[in-house]
């Protein structure tokens, strides 16, 4: 990466960090902003502060072993208890739930909410390699209720061209009564324990809000494919001398696919899908590498899935296109997330769906023509995902979310998503890293078509 680069993309974190901070500015985060001089627990983790100027990549603190990480949990008001959430346990997944869509995150105005399914946390937390005893949670000793959860998943991250055994961090909830507490810096604290006593020192983890400090930053971007809906739960709002009925005839789709070889993804295809989807992930700079066993639990959902008769009851939804030779030459899946409206007395759930990983062999047979390769991925990923919005409406899906991460900067104009009001941050524990593009213009926060995005890793 050319030094310019490398100062253009820290101005332009360091833009979105002044634009940020000390404002609400993620369409999914309930947690009050903070200044800049209020981050005093990170300031005593290993990660880049913001003033800092990184010269070089790679791990902050290398001194330690496992041996030297105590054996104990990190001690808790007396009232309060560890315990692991035992995902394989319906009751305890069940808590969880409760806790997720009660006091996880929500909009700006606590009018929507996720709601995490018992399968689609069991699929969340249960990839290849989990451990039970990073599924932590928090108890109240004398109800038993679960008040507070973290967790962590294994994952073998490459940045740029160097691979990282690392965690992904995710789902930090504290109970809405207990957020001055300070739990959730102690979450974080026993989270960290449990994998540096695996070795692991290192961790990918994102959020909507600003804290030191971000790898990349992507933006979120909303396709309506049932605009009446969205409206009258209000999602979305309508535009300036505009009418309802005009906005349901701008995001009306088609009732069928249009490529040829389209079908739903197989177990037998997996081989095949695996060396495209590492061909195609090789370009990015912020990535995860798959086994095939991974790749299967991320794509064709866990075993409970699989076996289910109705693959429409499926959180994890994947397609192949297979041409006449049966090669397959691209493959495309999303995941379906519901919003519990909370505000609300006609429509009860926003169905969501979230455009997850994909791959095409589209642009890459023509390596000698940067031009010429992007035109012809750029259009074939105007054919794959205009796809999915037609597989999505089947499905009953009422808007279909992107990042402007991958190439998703190629399409989501084309195929109208409109840009939200929300970012993803990423971040990286105990890692040095120049910032990575998000595919977002830093002159004017939109879609960058020219650079992209160099974040290939999709969270849930």
């Amino acid at each position: 990466m050319s030094d310019d680069k490398k100062e253009s993309l820290q101005k332009l974190q360091q833009l979105l960090q002044s634009l940020q901070v000390g404002q609400q500015v993620s369409e999914t985060s309930s947690l009050p902003p903070k200044k800049k001089d209020e981050y005093k627990f990170w300031k005593t983790q290993p990660v880049a502060s913001f003033e800092e100027k990184i010269q070089s990549e790679g791990p902050i603190d290398e001194r330690k072993t496992p041996d030297d990480i105590a054996d104990s949990p990190l001690p808790l008001l007396s009232s309060f208890e560890w315990v692991n959430v035992d995902m394989e346990d319906d009751h305890q997944a069940d808590q969880l739930y409760d806790l997720l869509c009660n006091h996880y995150v929500e909009d700006k105005d606590s009018s929507l909410r996720f709601q995490y399914s018992q399968k689609f946390l069991k699929w969340a937390l249960k990839s290849p390699r989990w451990k039970k005893d990073w599924h932590v949670g928090v108890r109240v000793k004398e109800s038993g209720k679960l008040v507070a959860f973290i967790s962590a998943i294994p994952v073998n991250l490459s940045v740029r061209e160097k691979k990282i055994e690392s965690v992904e961090i995710n789902f930090l909830c504290v109970h809405k009564q207990l957020r001055s507490k300070r739990l959730a810096p102690i979450l974080i604290k026993e989270i960290t324990r449990r994998v540096n006593k695996c070795d692991i020192w290192h961790a990918l983890y994102s959020g909507g809000g600003v804290i030191p400090t971000p790898v990349s930053t992507c933006r979120y971007t909303h396709r309506p494919l049932n605009f009446g809906k969205l409206y009258e739960c209000g999602f979305s709002g309508l535009p300036h001398n505009t009418t309802k009925e005009q906005m349901i005839a701008r995001y009306t789709i088609g009732s069928s696919t249009k490529l040829t070889g389209l079908r739903s993804l197989e177990s037998k295809d997996l081989d095949q899908v695996k060396t495209l989807f590492d061909t195609f992930q090789s370009k990015y700079e912020l990535y995860q590498n798959f086994t095939t066993e991974e790749l299967e639990h991320w794509l064709l959902g866990d075993k409970e899935q699989q076996n289910l008769e109705n693959q429409n009851d499926k959180v994890i939804q994947s397609f192949v296109v297979e041409n006449d030779s049966g090669e397959i030459t691209d493959f495309v899946s999303f995941y379906i997330l519901p919003f519990g409206v909370l505000q609300d007395n006609v429509h009860k759930t926003v169905n969501v769906a979230y455009l997850f990983y994909y791959a095409t062999t589209a642009g890459l047979k023509e390596p000698s023509d940067d031009i010429e390769a992007t035109k012809v991925l750029k259009h074939r990923l105007i054919e794959l995902v205009g796809d999915v919005l037609v597989l999505a409406k089947q499905l009953g899906i009422d808007v279909l979310n992107a990042l402007t991460s991958q190439d998703n900067t190629l399409f989501l104009q084309d195929l109208k998503f409109g840009l939200g009001d929300g970012y993803l941050h990423f971040y990286l524990f105990n890692y040095r890293a120049f910032p990575i593009d998000g595919g977002i213009d830093k002159e004017t926060g939109k879609f960058d078509e020219i650079k992209r995005s160099k974040v290939g890793v999709v969270m849930l």
